[in-house]
């Protein structure tokens, strides 16, 4: 499934909901619901990428938005001298309201991704986790 960065990012904020958990608000918490991110990044961008996946991982972990385990992040050689990387995670508090920092990283992650061979710089969506519950 092809989605864009902000799609992606839409379709997040539609399935997960708010979690109650956070809030306060006594009601029954969001379902975690793993995802799955592939990030085609720009020629030489590669570094700066990985470095700004592992920011934005502290960041998630800090405002609680996050599961800790599992959390993979694998490097690919996509042929051509292109590379790409993939993300897996679960979300346990929906990023509809994500802060600033978060919306930040976001914007970072993109400027380092391009369009590539039919597919959005950024992709992802909801995966069924099998192992490493």
């Amino acid at each position: 499934m092809k989605i864009t960065y902000p799609l992606f990012a839409a379709l997040l904020l539609a399935l997960t909901g708010c979690s109650a958990a956070h809030s306060g608000k006594g009601a029954a918490a969001a379902k975690p619901e793993t995802v799955l991110v592939t990030y085609h990044v720009q020629v030489g961008k590669e570094p700066e990428l990985e470095a700004a996946l592992l920011d934005a991982w502290e960041i998630y972990r800090s405002e609680h938005m996050v599961v800790s385990k599992p959390h993979v992040i694998v490097q690919e050689n996509e042929g051509g001298g292109y590379t790409r990387f993939v993300e897996v995670f679960t979300w346990v508090k929906a990023p509809d309201h994500a802060p600033d920092r978060v919306k930040a990283m976001w914007n970072q992650e993109q400027s380092l991704c391009e369009a590539r061979n039919g597919r959005t710089g950024i992709e992802g969506g909801e995966v069924k986790l099998v192992t490493g519950k």
